[in-house]
């Protein structure tokens, strides 16, 4: 019962997907980067004779988290050839030139067909999966063929579909696993309920060696350094509309006493023509990066919408308070360890407590939440005035992350004990 009613749901997103590739750019994406993807993997799979080892990752987020493994291990063994995957359009399109590994291809669908097809053409030698995403068909396969299938920085907690009352079916994917480095005690004992009790190893989240990796990365950015004229600024990344609606008022009552540069999650047209409208002397990176003569008149506007993927993690360095968005939002907060590794207090919306790290940071004060632009103003009223607190919550935000990483290492340690590539 369990299989057919996952064969349902895979024809019916398929389904669902194609009716959205009408009037949708991510969905259109998705559509046409798996056309001809046999014909695209075989082009450009490494030659054989080398071992592969395949990461496969449900979008940029992931990847993000699976990155420090994956370069951990290209310099571990230089001589193995790696094939990295995506299911999202997002994942795919910002990493797709990404130089760290030697292919790049969007997972096709899952299928008996597909996952065998593809199992044969890639033939890995271990397999790393990130996080999450549960392919029946392709996991089966791997477990078929006895080749060495990892979950990296696994995260279970009760919510999830294998811990319903019909997530038979669901457990027993997880059976195809050959090990689990999960992020936190709870997940452990969150598979322990459903009678996984083997094989797993609490290794914590390989993210926090990725942003820590990333602080040693300065971003030069001439337009941002102009923009922020030695004031006192806010970044807030990946921002939603009730973010936006907040900042905005916010904005709009400072008076240029604060400067923020605004980072919205979604880069579509018609967003940022309404971001532009909602905040009123703001300006976009890429009219400055078009007609460098804005630079002379960049002090008239306390609002920077930055319209450029790829910045974001290293633009919080700029903040004195930085702002993580997605809290108003039913998925919740975005990557509060991207900010709080800089060293800044963090300020976050309301919906924050599936993400550990986030209850942690708030816990140890290194994070505050809000429901609203008069508790926003109340927090950066309070840390702006106050440098003690302000010192002590960027010292904890950043004593946090580093205190958390080494994740990267266990796994890597794992697969060296295990000799899973050595012949």
């Amino acid at each position: 019962m369990g299989l057919i009613a996952y064969n349902i749901f895979i024809g019916c997103y398929s389904l669902g997907v194609r009716l959205a590739s009408l009037w949708n750019p991510k969905a259109k994406l998705w559509i046409a980067g798996r056309k001809n993807i046999f014909a695209d993997i075989n082009s450009k799979l490494p030659a054989s004779g080398a071992k592969i080892i395949w990461m496969h990752c449900a979008s940029l987020g992931e990847f993000e988290q699976g990155r420090p493994l994956l370069e951990s291990i290209r310099q571990q063994y230089p001589g193995l050839k790696i094939v990295l995957t995506f299911f999202s359009a997002s994942g795919y399109e910002v990493s797709k030139d990404y130089k760290g590994v030697d292919a790049i291809f969007y997972l096709p669908m899952d299928s008996p067909a597909n996952a065998k097809k593809f199992i044969d053409t890639i033939n890995p030698a271990l397999v790393l999966w990130v996080k999450y995403e549960y392919w029946y068909y392709y996991l089966s396969e791997l477990k078929k063929r006895d080749i060495p299938t990892l979950l990296v920085s696994g995260i279970f907690r009760k919510g999830q579909v294998f811990f319903k009352s019909y997530g038979g079916f669901w457990t027993k994917m997880l059976g195809n696993f050959t090990h689990f480095f999960v992020q936190n005690e709870n997940s452990k004992k969150m598979l322990g309920q459903i009678g996984v009790t083997q094989n797993i190893t609490i290794s914590g989240d390989t993210r926090f060696d990725r942003v820590i990796e990333i602080a040693t990365q300065q971003l030069d950015a001439p337009i941002v350094k102009a923009f922020c004229q030695n004031q006192t600024v806010i970044v807030a990344g990946s921002t939603w509309e009730d973010d936006e609606m907040i900042l905005a008022a916010y904005a709009d009552e400072t008076n240029h006493r604060e400067k923020i540069i605004l980072v919205p999650h979604e880069l579509d047209k018609g967003h940022l023509d309404t971001v532009k409208k909602v905040f009123k002397k703001s300006v976009r990176y890429s009219e400055i990066e078009s007609n460098p003569s804005l630079m002379e008149n960049i002090g008239d506007y306390n609002t920077l919408i930055i319209d450029k993927m790829g910045m974001l993690s290293r633009l919080y360095n700029y903040g004195d308070i930085n702002y993580i968005g997605g809290g108003f939002t039913r998925l919740g907060i975005h990557n509060i360890l991207e900010a709080a590794v800089w060293g800044k207090p963090i300020i976050i919306g309301e919906n924050y407590e599936n993400y550990f790290e986030a209850v942690d940071l708030v816990d140890c004060l290194a994070a505050e939440s809000i429901s609203d632009t008069n508790e926003l103003k109340e927090a950066i009223t309070i840390l702006l005035s106050d440098k003690k607190a302000y010192n002590e919550s960027g010292k904890a935000a950043r004593d946090y992350v580093f205190t958390h990483g080494g994740a990267t290492k266990k796994i890597t340690d794992y697969i060296q004990v295990n000799r899973l590539l050595i012949n």
